[in-house]
């Protein structure tokens, strides 16, 4: 299931995670981003089991809030990134961002909540979630993006561009 909103993010009810993804339905998500204090971000390659992005590189964990409230986000992503991760951490709201993207025959259409934490030791991933994981000087990312656009969630290229995920 996902929550699905209009697009001044207000809920408009559930729908099944599936079909709003076919059908282009607009939803909630939230994306993490864990840095350590050398300022390194934690990304996660994606399983071969996600529905959309398989195998790319992407934030350290993103999925669908179905709790209204900033609050409710919070929670809900601080469960997931455990579920994921294999930890968690206090997580706070970097900002917020409407996006739309297709991949194959599945849509990404989003009010998506950024939200930051730090973090200093390695994760213990999910097999099923995460195929692979590491840290990555931000420059460096950047960089590859540039040379290697297709390795990567087009989510992340996106919150990337926007410097309010550097207050972590």
């Amino acid at each position: 299931m996902v929550l699905l909103v209009n697009k001044n993010d207000e809920p408009q009810g559930f729908y099944d995670k599936f079909k709003a993804h076919r059908e282009v339905k607009l939803h909630r998500a939230f994306s993490i981003l864990i840095f350590n204090k050398k300022g390194q971000l934690l990304l996660q390659q994606r399983s071969k089991y996600k529905l959309i992005a398989p195998y790319l590189w992407s934030n350290t964990c993103c999925s669908h809030p179905l709790q209204g409230g900033l609050i409710g986000v919070i929670k809900e992503a601080q469960e997931r990134l455990q579920e994921e991760m294999g930890f968690t951490c206090p997580l706070k709201l970097a900002f917020k961002f409407q996006y739309k993207v297709q991949y194959g025959y599945f849509f990404e259409n989003e009010v998506d909540y950024v939200l930051i934490g730090k973090y200093e030791k390695n994760p213990k991933p999910n097999k099923k979630e995460a195929l692979s994981w590491k840290w990555v000087n931000i420059s460096a990312l950047k960089e590859d993006i540039k040379q290697n656009p297709e390795k990567y969630t087009y989510w992340l290229k996106l919150i990337l561009q926007n410097n309010a995920f550097k207050v972590a």
